[in-house]
């Protein structure tokens, strides 16, 4: 029997649509979200994120602001813009597309958001947080990898998952996630021996490292759960993910497509995150 397709694309609306509800209920208590993105240079494939999630956080009531900058922008200047967007009170989200022109730091250049605006989650004292158990900005892609098995009711406790992907990202944040829930969580790499073998004992597989079908179907334990990450642009201009998307559908129990798998969630939960900075407007300051 076929893997059952996990369907990030559906889920996502109807999250969506949650959220715009979400955003009425602000404005009428006087808090519009506002999300800042930054592009820095004309990479084209980051213009088209770009813009989907712009018209995302429009359809959700969202005001957003795109600050384009030219390639050549330097570490200081970039730097100097983020702060502004830190002091501005109409701005309650920043996010810096990725990648940066070289020569610049990206590390530097996301650690100059404010962690209560940080809303991909990058900031190294949101990372800290989630690896204590105590998240305040789960990183977008983590996190809707996690929804997705929520909403299918994919059982994680006592269960084998394997991330093949160890990025600050994605493969380091949703093997913390995984650990919350209570499963056993193997990390591969590059340098990790026999990956077959590995991927064979997993009742949930993520795979995150960019590689086009990297997980073949011998890879894949019966009945799993397979998420693909990844998102690759082959010699003929068709997408493909990590994983052999026709292959491994006959063996795994479910499975996300590429694309309208995990993409539409990382909006989504960028959404939340947003959102959900906005709403801490409205909660009480401390006293003194």
């Amino acid at each position: 029997m076929a893997a059952q397709i996990l369907d990030g694309k559906s889920l996502a609306a109807s999250i969506r649509a949650a959220l715009k509800e979400r955003v009425a209920a602000l404005v009428q208590r006087g808090v519009k979200p506002g999300l800042a993105v930054v592009l820095a240079g004309d990479d084209p494939a980051s213009r088209v994120y770009v813009r989907n999630k712009r018209l995302a956080a429009t359809e959700t009531g969202v005001h957003s602001e795109l600050i384009e900058l030219p390639g050549t922008i330097g570490q200081r200047e970039l730097r100097e813009r983020i702060e502004g967007l830190n002091a501005n009170r109409a701005i309650h989200g920043i996010l810096v597309q990725l990648p940066l022109p070289k020569p610049i730091d990206a590390a530097a250049v996301l650690e100059a958001i404010a962690p209560a605006k940080d809303v991909d989650g990058f900031h190294e004292i949101n990372m800290g947080a989630l690896f204590a158990g105590r998240p305040a900005v789960v990183p977008c892609t983590p996190a809707g990898v996690m929804r997705l098995m929520e909403q299918a009711r994919i059982p994680l406790a006592g269960r084998h998952a394997v991330v093949i992907g160890r990025s600050n990202i994605v493969g380091k944040p949703v093997a913390q996630l995984l650990l919350q829930k209570d499963a056993t969580v193997t990390i591969c790499h590059s340098k990790s021996s026999d990956l077959s073998e590995l991927t064979r004992r997993a009742d949930v597989l993520i795979a995150a490292v960019g590689r086009p079908k990297l997980v073949r179907q011998d890879m894949v334990k019966p009945g799993a759960c397979v998420i693909d990450v990844g998102v690759n642009r082959l010699e003929d201009g068709k997408l493909a993910g990590d994983v052999d998307f026709q292959a491994v559908k006959e063996v795994a129990g479910w499975i996300t497509p590429v694309p309208g798998g995990v993409g539409p969630m990382t909006i989504a939960m960028l959404l939340e995150n947003c959102i959900r900075a906005a709403s801490r407007e409205l909660e009480p300051k401390p006293a003194g």
